[in-house]
């Protein structure tokens, strides 16, 4: 059956104008027209019209609608499931900040309305994005360091909260300004370049790591004090695994970058896990014996800044290794 746009207009409950307009827009194509050159719809062109109001209904834009002709209408759902997903994330960060803020007595402070302005600029499609620029930057052209930080990606994206409280939104942005900073970007680079120039058996390098986590876990959940006469020769066999000299350790530690740490903190912050987590436990209990037993100056932040590798433990111990800066992206 035919219909001129006026009848469909009526049996659909839409404006003339309105289906005039989708008609043009092209997301609901044109068929034929009469002699006259009125248009003409059909009854497929009615069913289409009813899912276009809905589809509009319920936000999707026109554009997505008109590709219907070459997607599925589950995949055009799907698209648009996900931005609704990330509206109502975005509102859901808008709505703690906001409750956060008037939970307080006395007038909004201006820290409230900077923080309620950069959370609606950045959401988790902006911190993948950031990201991502971070990784490519930072892993420069040293091929096997970019594809470690490839690899390291989704654990440095946190996710945060349906109901986020104020402390986690102040810790993703403050994680955004982080990754953001090209003086630590540039610190990275430097301090990890002689260690990554190197060519390594990964797998070697990642049970040593293992071994030294095991080590240095072990001795601190069973009480031993860094700096005990029992933690000396826990130390010793870190060393021999390491295959370097104490000084070269603490060399290590001495040039590492805190931001690394503190990135790391931040998704844990973020993430609601405990912090120190088990790498921040053994290398700052490796740190605290280490300096006890070469008679250091003051001691230095307790985690290394090293990213984790696969096998949970940290680059900073293999930088050393190497006598190099230590200059990993943190160490969690």
């Amino acid at each position: 059956m035919s219909y001129t746009i006026g009848r469909l207009a009526k049996l659909t409950g839409l404006p003339v104008k309105t289906i005039r307009f989708y008609s043009d827009a092209g997301v609901l194509p044109e068929r034929e027209r009469t002699a006259s050159g009125y248009r003409l719809y059909g009854d497929e062109d009615r069913a289409r019209l009813e899912l276009i109001r809905t589809l509009r209904e319920i936000g999707v834009d026109l554009a997505t609608i008109r590709s219907l002709g070459e997607r599925a209408l589950r995949d055009v759902l799907d698209l648009h499931l996900k931005a609704v997903e990330t509206q109502l994330k975005s509102l859901q960060r808008t709505r703690a900040v906001l409750r956060a803020t008037l939970a307080r007595d006395g007038d909004p402070a201006e820290e409230d309305l900077s923080r309620l302005h950069a959370l609606g600029r950045l959401g988790t499609a902006e911190m993948e994005m950031l990201l991502d620029e971070f990784v490519d930057e930072v892993g420069g052209d040293i091929e096997a360091r970019h594809e470690w930080l490839t690899h390291m990606r989704d654990a440095m994206l946190p996710q945060l909260p349906e109901e986020p409280t104020v402390a986690q939104l102040d810790a993703w942005l403050e994680l955004a300004d982080l990754l953001a900073d090209e003086d630590y970007r540039d610190s990275l680079r430097r301090q990890s370049a002689d260690f990554w120039d190197e060519d390594r058996d990964f797998d070697a390098w990642h049970e040593m790591n293992v071994q030294i986590m095991r080590e240095a876990l072990t001795a601190a959940r069973a009480g031993i004090e860094p700096g005990s006469p029992e933690s000396e020769p826990i130390l010793d066999r870190i060393l021999a695994v390491m295959g370097q000299s104490r000084e070269e350790m603490l060399r290590a530690f001495d040039e590492h970058d805190p931001r690394g740490a503190r990135v790391w903190e931040l998704v844990s912050i973020i993430e609601d896990r405990p912090w120190p987590a088990e790498q921040g436990i053994a290398y700052g209990w490796i740190e605290a014996t280490l300096r006890h037993f070469t008679n250091a100056h003051a001691r230095h932040p307790a985690v290394p800044a090293a990213l984790p590798n696969e096998a949970g433990t940290t680059e900073a111990a293999a930088q050393s290794r190497s006598g190099s800066a230590g200059g990993g992206v943190g160490g969690s």
